[in-house]
């Protein structure tokens, strides 16, 4: 690995820390990983992964192989004394979800150019190291650990940035070890990509639109911020849209989802990803399964009409953030798809007073809806070091435009004066 990467020695004279690997979730406790700090998203949560690789959506068929990365405290070191387990056993303190890849798919930070020079100057470009929410565009913590009171009780020679070093040497290892080209860290929280750049990773930047609340008291609060022409244009297009449905969008949380809607959410992912040229990476069957690993999080957006259901979207919610992924529809009626993914998730975010709306990867008709340009993280690190400088001037470059076009798209939103927040929370 190059020198400015940390790596396995850095870190062999810390005491009281142990780093081991791990190819599938069911070898790690659920509730110890849980228990990190995952940030506001649920994507990388023990029973999201679980269902991932109970449904072949991850694992070798599918060209994502896991390798869950621990930091664990050496035996004798307790995380509390309500940690399950003898006296002796290790305690979980952090942790990063990696994943083996041998292609570029299902990751929305877009590398195949890359892949494409490499291959162009006889380079191998896979299988590479990609950390990540298994195909899913959502930023999150990608380095997963506890909180410094917790280290702070167990044992005062650890604190945070300890452990974030030996995970980040236990991924170098796993790169080393599966001879991949690169390592890549995607939709990372800002701080981790600051840490990672202090480390040797090249940073890139991106953006998607993001709905941030600003403390609205309701939905009429958040209507009086807009211009008066996209006020106007909003209330039209959801009443257009309930207008033709038995009633309002309705919002079941995943312990209530019946088979019917769980076929439901199956049926509208794959009809929608078809319709687009996409691929179907979500295994069939994994919305049945998540709702057993997983139901918390879980939220499905129902349109009925003559008593049927007509039109859906997934999402997935914490008490921070609300994650719009998969919408689908039976029959075409008008509006209806901004009103399931967006106008209705809005009015829920508002009522809950939830911070935050990521409703996908892309789509400038958001600008108009009520989002803004968010920056977006991503860190790599590629093996090769011709490859390694071409690519980091590259990156320079692109943030610099991606930088001057969030400012310019930052004027074209609905609002009367700027949201005042772009960036991550």
């Amino acid at each position: 690995m190059g020198e400015t990467i940390a790596s396995s020695e850095n870190v062999s004279n810390r005491p009281a820390l142990q780093v081991r690997c791990v190819t599938s979730i069911d070898q790690v406790d659920q509730a110890a990983w849980d228990a990190l700090d995952h940030g506001p998203s649920p994507f990388l949560r023990h029973g999201f992964l679980r269902a991932l690789e109970i449904t072949g959506s991850i694992g070798s068929e599918s060209g994502w192989n896991p390798a869950y990365i621990l930091a664990e405290t050496a035996p004798g070191k307790k995380l509390s004394q309500s940690s399950s387990g003898d006296k002796d056993s290790p305690s979980l303190v952090g942790a990063i979800a990696a994943f083996v890849k041998t292609h570029s798919y299902g990751e929305y930070i877009f590398d195949w150019s890359w892949a494409n020079a490499s291959q162009r100057a006889g380079i191998s470009y896979y299988p590479k190291l990609v950390i990540a929410a298994p195909m899913t565009p959502a930023t999150g913590r990608r380095i997963l650990l506890a909180d410094r009171t917790t280290l702070a009780s167990m044992a005062p020679t650890i604190d945070p940035e300890h452990v974030t070093i030996a995970l980040v040497a236990g991924i170098t290892d796993v790169a080393d070890q599966s001879d991949c080209s690169s390592i890549h860290w995607l939709f990372c929280m800002e701080d981790e990509a600051e840490t990672l750049a202090a480390m040797g990773f090249s940073r890139r930047l991106t953006h998607q639109y993001h709905w941030y609340n600003q403390g609205y008291r309701d939905y009429g609060e958040f209507l009086d911020r807009l211009t008066s022409r996209k006020r106007k244009q909003m209330r039209k297009e959801r009443r257009r849209a309930v207008e033709q449905l038995d009633g309002p969008i309705e919002f079941v949380p995943g312990p209530e989802l019946t088979d019917e809607q769980l076929s439901c959410m199956d049926r509208y992912y794959r009809s929608t990803v078809f319709a687009h040229g996409g691929m179907d990476y979500l295994r069939r069957r994994f919305f049945h399964t998540l709702a057993e690993t997983c139901p918390e999080p879980m939220l499905f957006a129902q349109a009925r009409r003559s008593g049927r259901i007509v039109a859906g979207a997934f999402f997935m919610e914490s008490d921070r953030g609300l994650y719009g992924r998969y919408w689908g529809c039976d029959r075409d009626i008008e509006f209806l798809h901004f009103e399931t993914a967006y106008y209705a998730a809005i009015e829920r975010c508002i009522e809950r007073g939830i911070a935050r709306f990521e409703a996908g990867a892309q789509g400038e008709h958001k600008l108009l809806r009520g989002f803004a340009p968010a920056h977006t993280h991503s860190c790599h690190w590629l093996r090769h070091p011709g490859l390694r400088a071409a690519i980091g001037q590259y990156l320079d470059d692109e943030r610099r435009e991606v930088a001057r076009r969030i400012e310019r798209l930052s004027t074209y939103g609905p609002y009367k004066r700027p949201p005042g927040c772009n960036s991550a929370i």
